[in-house]
């Protein structure tokens, strides 16, 4: 990473990647086996949904890795930078993707509350 564009792909990358995997519909089976969602009706009559996180050891580790997003980001930075530094013809690509995803994800955001 030599140049400050490199860093800011990372960055995004990073970002998308670790959204991807924390919220998005499209990875619930990566988390479905460390997840459960429970629904509570409170005492005023409305319901609340909780997550709470099957299993222990390991599982539950994983479970409780999978709903921080600072957590999971750390990884997911880690994953991207180490894949640029030992395979860039597959990992450049990969970079690139996830950090124009993650510049549209931002932009989307800023353009959708200014004009809510």
């Amino acid at each position: 990473m030599d140049d400050p564009f490199s860093f800011v792909l990372l960055c995004l990358a990073s970002f998308r990647l670790t959204r991807l995997i924390v919220y998005d519909a499209i990875t619930a089976w990566i988390r479905r086996p460390f997840h459960e969602w429970t629904e509570q009706e409170l005492s005023d009559g409305s319901k609340q949904v909780f997550l709470s996180f099957k299993g222990d050891g390991l599982r539950r580790w994983i479970g409780e890795l999978l709903s921080c997003y600072w957590c999971t980001g750390i990884w997911c930075a880690a994953f991207c930078y180490l894949g640029l530094a030992l395979w860039p013809t597959v990992f450049e690509p990969l970079i690139t993707l996830l950090a124009i995803a993650g510049g549209a994800a931002i932009m989307e955001t800023i353009v959708s509350k200014w004009l809510a």
